[in-house]
């Protein structure tokens, strides 16, 4: 193996999953020995990467870590990089794929280049005559779900790609939300045997970027959309009830061992806990809700009206969490992202808390709970999304965390 062959740091480097056939913990952030496991898997490759960077780390402790590599060529190598992902879990051997051949997304390998991604939509969306079809790729998580934008002449339209297993609940969700104010893209198609659904593309501007610049609509409107969402009765839809328990408990696990080795992180994430646990150990799915409600998941139109443009988890929730949500992503953003247009998000999330508070006469504690809770699960993007500075950035989120509890 080539002795430039490197990867980029990543941190925790502490909190691999245990093995019965012990992996050493340099092992999963050697570029090198990553490499190795990808020729072991698919052959030596024409080329050494100059570098094998670590683009995406997730870990549940204890179960199974999911690592997503790039390989980059040298200048003199024309070849685009290349992504492959490495999954271990206790007693077996890595698992090793590269994209587009996820084993747990089947749907993926054809939903991603043109020409069968053109067979797929004639077959189960519309027939239309043959012409150029480009394919974009908006999210992909390995294992988890895809988002690819597919444009054939004038129709547009995104494919979401999942777990098959997930595929009921989708689109139970969409008749949910359907019923709402919102507006929401149509279902048009479903490749049952792909786990691939697609949906409408509506034109109109991200709510984030317009909040980013200082044109964010009356909180008031988005408001009334979520009035009439949680109106419906959940019992209209057999969608899972949202299990805020286990994704509390999942974000904690990570926490606590991301922090195990670092006292300041440590003495907030205790302190976080504290006064959280209490309140979910309480809570409880009540009405109809979306269930991961927040500016980047929704578009404005020329006309002002709110359209929802991922709604997966809508179900039986807590109508008080979607507005956390959203204050929790607002102040996750504005304190942790470019404070080129902080100012602004902190302002929109002010404004949309006293709206959320006047409208619906709310205890400004219970709201702040269900924001605390939600930045908290926040705090896990620094151990997952590997950067030399994530435990500046944890330490940041649970001090927010501590500061929005009181």
């Amino acid at each position: 193996m080539a002795a430039s062959t490197i990867v980029t740091p990543l941190n925790p480097r502490s909190g691999l999953p245990d093995n019965s056939r012990p992996l050493e913990s340099t092992q999963l952030l050697d570029g090198r020995w990553a490499w190795q496991a990808y020729c072991n898997e698919f052959g030596e490759h024409e080329a050494e990467p100059a570098q094998v960077n670590v683009i995406q780390f997730n870990h549940s402790p204890g179960r199974r870590a999911t690592v997503v590599y790039e390989a980059e060529w040298p200048e003199d190598v024309y070849l685009p990089s290349e992504q492959f992902t490495l999954r271990v879990e206790p007693g077996e051997s890595p698992r090793v794929f590269r994209f587009p051949d996820d084993p747990d997304l089947p749907g993926l390998s054809s939903a991603v280049f043109p020409e069968t991604a053109h067979d797929l939509i004639k077959a189960h969306v519309l027939s239309l005559p043959s012409r150029r079809m480009r394919v974009d790729v908006v999210r992909y998580r390995p294992a988890g779900h895809a988002v690819l934008r597919h444009r054939l002449g004038k129709a547009k339209f995104y494919a979401r790609v999942m777990r098959p297993a997930a595929v009921p609940n989708m689109l139970r969700a969409a008749h949910l939300v359907a019923r709402s104010s919102f507006v929401v893209p149509r279902i048009a198609g479903h490749w049952h045997d792909g786990a691939v659904i697609w949906t409408s593309e509506i034109p109109g501007e991200n709510l984030r970027e317009r909040i980013r610049a200082g044109r964010g609509p009356d909180p008031d409107a988005i408001l009334e959309g979520l009035e009439t969402l949680w109106a419906v009765p959940s019992q209209s839809s057999d969608a899972a009830p949202f299990d805020l328990a286990w994704r509390y408990r999942d974000a904690k696990k990570a926490i606590d061992h991301a922090t195990q080795d670092h006292h300041e992180g440590r003495r907030l994430f205790c302190a976080a806990v504290a006064s959280l646990d209490p309140f979910m150990q309480s809570w409880a799915p009540a009405t109809s809700a979306h269930n991961d409600f927040y500016d980047d998941q929704m578009l404005v139109l020329p006309d002002g009206r709110i359209v929802v443009v991922d709604f997966e988890e809508t179900g039986a929730g807590d109508p008080m969490l979607d507005v956390g949500n959203f204050l929790a992503h607002l102040n996750w953003v504005a304190s942790l992202g470019s404070h080129k247009r902080a100012a602004a998000r902190a302002e929109y999330r002010t404004a949309l808390r006293d709206a959320a508070i006047r409208r619906f006469g709310w205890s400004e504690h219970d709201l702040d709970l269900r924001e605390a809770v939600c930045l908290l699960r926040l705090c896990t993007t620094p151990i997952r999304r590997p950067e030399e500075n994530w435990l500046q950035r944890l330490e940041k989120g649970l001090s927010l965390v501590n500061e929005t509890i009181g």
